[in-house]
């Protein structure tokens, strides 16, 4: 069934106009997520409400209570679901709630004023490379062949300057600028937000490596990173998809150097928390680290700031007998 509110290139007909008119709000609040992964987890939270409370229909959604909402919170706790999930799901919940009032179909929000799981900690989950495992992994790619200097360039990208997966793939020659002398990366983050970081010469030299055995560094519109495969015409060809990037360089190199078991969870975006403790490790201001991360609230920075829990600074190592 086609999507009544994807972009047309045409003037709406009448019917489609009298479609959209007749469009539920839930429907609408949906469409309107701009994120795709945020849409896709908030679609997924709202169902699971929705089967638990025996929400069938709109107007069934409308008249959910705050005891309903206490009580899915409650299954899902003995789910066993961690408190951040539990939380994000509540979030989805209410920001829907918050569009149907706005669009004055509900009364009011029934999420409003049910306590949320509290915070497990004050530092993120997300493990950090140390300084060595973070070279062991840098060196692990091949130097001479073409996906082993690709790689190379992409795991110095990331541990250089912090960047998500879907940043990195949408880099493009082009975003490599010179700004008042100094070559940035010009980066473009969630909800469109557009960031500029000086780029490190270590990952820029590694980069110029795999270009010039890749082919396509003289168009600005091609994209960085590239599949090594199906790109017929490299100057043409499409951007390495995000998973590839966790898939066949970060798990892929962390097998072979042993990480994926030494470190638990290790992923791309292990790579951005270790980036982000270490430059803060070495004295970084943490507001400055919260723009290189494209972070929109410092909070989240700081679940990144380790620097009160360095082991070799513990009370343990000070007692003498």
């Amino acid at each position: 069934m086609p999507n009544p509110l994807a972009t047309r290139q045409d003037a709406l007909t009448p019917a489609v106009f009298r479609e959209l008119a007749e469009l539920p709000a839930e429907a609408e609040w949906l469409a309107n997520l701009r994120n795709g992964r945020t849409r896709r987890a908030y679609r997924q939270d709202v169902l699971d409400f929705c089967r638990f409370a025996g929400v069938a229909s709109p107007e069934t959604m409308r008249s959910v209570t705050r005891p309903h909402v206490i009580a899915w919170r409650t299954h899902l706790a003995q789910r066993n679901l961690s408190g951040a999930t539990i939380r994000r799901k509540l979030s989805a919940l209410s920001s829907l709630f918050d569009h149907l009032c706005e669009c004055n179909v509900a009364a009011d929000n029934p999420v409003r004023g049910v306590q949320r799981p509290p915070v497990d900690a004050n530092e993120g989950k997300t493990p950090a490379l140390s300084d060595a495992q973070a070279r062991l992994l840098l060196d692990a790619p091949p130097a001479d062949t073409r996906k082993g200097q690709r790689d190379r360039a992409i795991l110095a990208t990331l541990l250089y300057h912090g960047l998500r997966r879907e940043e990195l793939c949408r880099l493009r020659i082009q975003d490599i600028q010179s700004r008042e002398g100094v070559i940035h990366l010009r980066v473009r983050g969630k909800r469109g937000k557009m960031r500029f970081i000086p780029a490190s010469p270590h990952a820029l030299r590694l980069i110029d490596v795999y270009l010039d055995a890749a082919g396509h560094g003289t168009d600005p519109a091609a994209p960085l990173f590239q599949p090594l495969h199906r790109n017929r015409d490299p100057a043409a060809g499409r951007a390495l998809d995000p998973q590839s990037v966790y898939e066949n360089v970060v798990r892929h190199y962390g097998a072979k150097t042993g990480l994926n078991e030494l470190v638990g969870g290790l992923c791309v975006h292990a790579l951005r928390a270790t980036a982000a403790t270490n430059a803060l490790q070495h004295d970084a201001d943490i507001g400055r680290v919260q723009e290189w991360l494209g972070h929109a609230s410092i909070a989240t920075t700081r679940l990144y700031d380790r620097r009160g829990t360095r082991p070799e600074e513990s009370p343990t190592f000070r007692v003498k007998y």
